[in-house]
């Protein structure tokens, strides 16, 4: 999101960015006011815990469709304290809540990945503008209604194509089918903190029902084709940045390859 909301800053709006203490690349951005909230870990236990998690998810067996599904389970379970890890470090922060409250902002931008924006937008009562890449349980879809007809449109981590045999499309069938489950199962602990700071019974999934606009952070030259909302932009590009001219070093350097073959 940086470059977004330094271009933001740039053209004169008021951005204030709300960021944990500790985090792996999260750093103030110019042209905005950064604020911080405390967070029960380190920038080394974030680390180790990521990493941890990525070696058991690359290990993971994928090698047939049972293992596959066994697998979107157990990555559902790993992610339920990753997508809520934030959450009450913001949202008990009194101070710094009443202090957002104060700033009347407008709209909030943030990942649904992590629940803690989703559930202070919902607080604030900020229309929400999401920004993601892909959702392990395809909240998107869920959220908003979108269709994804399983017959062409691959659920999550099945490592299916939009051209799938009879089998593929039962099997990705089943999965769309408890895609709901899926998303309920992950984001357990952060529906149990929506409902505790809100006063009400809520989920995350009801309540990014409601965004506002969903920025999509793919392109279709790259992803398998599927339906979108029309609160859905393709926001794709965006990180891409202007190539910078060769170092003195490396200018009048070629090389050229030949096969042999």
């Amino acid at each position: 999101m940086k470059p977004l909301v330094e271009e933001l800053g740039r053209r004169g709006n008021q951005v204030v960015v709300v960021i944990p203490e500790e985090g792996l690349n999260m750093s103030p951005a110019q042209h905005t006011t950064t604020l911080t909230y405390p967070v029960p870990y380190t920038k080394a236990q974030l680390q180790e815990s990521m990493s941890a998690g990525l070696e058991k998810l690359l290990s993971a067996d994928v090698s047939t469709d049972l293992s596959r599904f066994q697998n979107f389970f157990h990555t559902m379970d790993m992610l339920k304290v990753v997508v809520s890890r934030n959450a009450e470090g913001l949202l008990t922060n009194k101070d710094l809540m009443k202090k957002l409250q104060e700033y009347s902002f407008d709209a909030i931008l943030t990942d649904p990945f992590e629940t803690v924006g989703v559930i202070a937008a919902e607080y604030l009562s900020v229309p929400a503008i999401y920004m993601q890449t892909s959702h392990p349980c395809g909240v998107d879809a869920l959220a908003s209604k979108c269709p994804a007809p399983p017959s062409y449109v691959p659920q999550p981590l099945t490592h299916f194509t939009d051209r799938m045999n009879l089998w593929q499309r039962s099997v990705n069938l089943v999965r769309t089918l408890i895609q709901p489950k899926a998303c309920e199962r992950m984001f357990a602990r952060a529906d149990e903190i929506a409902s505790h700071v809100l006063q009400r019974k809520t989920s995350v999934v009801e309540i990014m029902s409601r965004a506002a606009l969903w920025f999509m952070h793919f392109d279709f030259v790259f992803e398998l084709p599927r339906p979108l909302m029309p609160n859905m932009i393709i926001i794709g590009g965006m990180d891409n940045k202007k190539a910078q001219p060769l170092s003195q070093g490396k200018q009048g350097h070629a090389h050229f390859i030949r096969d042999n073959k």
